[in-house]
């Protein structure tokens, strides 16, 4: 059965699962649909034509599906999209696309995000990730599959942020940050590969010594951005032996060839 508190405002029109737990003075709005085992704590709104899937958990004051903050914006039915099980904290606010855009604001399954975050129009957030406290991410950023965002951390608009990143506490980002990179500071700068990380994920430890050497040839040797690439294309021959290895290296080098802000240096 539903749960849902006499103080809360639930417009006829939204569609809420059967067992979809609904807390004092929140307010759901019509286009809003909420999968079930989903849980919506007090004073928390979510509005817009908004999609959220299974056991999710939406803390107190939480801000769902507000419309962009985007002075373009003139009111058209963009969408916010969520996946299952989901981790959403204190004041956080998500915001639907705009039509600059392709009008979807998508998060993944299984993220964790903490108080105070902003995630704004037009991001896509992957899986698995972390935004800690306070983290505020622009319109238009990708955020990949196991990224960490440090706590009050701040990337600019249409920013991609590689698989496996970790980025610092309090970093400023203006640039891409290829897969399986630590970046931090202001302006963020990289610091190595994340190392821990990839083995907490089962990555071997040949995968994390290409992948040092991959960093090295982009970051220490010396050569331009375009003979890196080449560079790194030569150890994806050199590995092909190794699948597993050879795939990571091929992230990291798609990654950085596909990019158009520049990567960070």
């Amino acid at each position: 059965m539903t749960r849902i508190h006499a103080s809360a405002v639930i417009d006829s029109k939204a569609e809420l699962a059967s067992d979809v737990e609904i807390g004092p003075y929140s307010v759901i709005g019509p286009n809003v649909k909420i999968g079930s085992g989903t849980k919506v704590a007090s004073h928390t709104v979510i509005e817009g034509y908004t999609t959220i899937g299974k056991d999710n958990n939406f803390a107190h004051f939480a801000s769902i599906g507000g419309v962009p903050q985007d002075m373009k914006y003139r009111g058209e039915p963009t969408q916010l999209i969520i996946g299952d099980r989901n981790t959403v904290r204190e004041f956080t606010t998500i915001h639907t696309g705009t039509a600059q855009d392709e009008g979807i604001t998508r998060i993944g399954s299984d993220n964790w995000i903490m108080s105070y975050v902003h995630i704004a129009h037009d991001c896509q957030v992957g899986n698995h990730t972390i935004f800690s406290s306070n983290a505020q991410i622009a319109g238009h950023v990708q955020v990949h599959d196991w990224a960490i965002m440090g706590g009050m951390s701040g990337v600019h608009q249409f920013v991609r942020i590689g698989q496996h990143v970790m980025l610092g506490g309090a970093s400023v980002l203006v640039q891409d940050i290829p897969p399986f990179v630590i970046a931090a500071g202001d302006k963020a700068a990289p610091h190595g590969i994340n190392a821990e990380g990839l083995k907490r994920r089962g990555f071997s430890s040949e995968t994390i010594s290409a992948l040092r050497q991959a960093y090295k040839i982009l970051y220490k040797d010396g050569f331009s951005f375009e003979d890196a690439k080449v560079e790194i294309k030569k150890m994806i021959t050199a590995n092909t032996a190794d699948a597993a290895t050879a795939e990571k290296l091929t992230e990291f080098h798609d990654f950085i060839a596909a990019s158009t802000r520049g990567i960070i240096r």
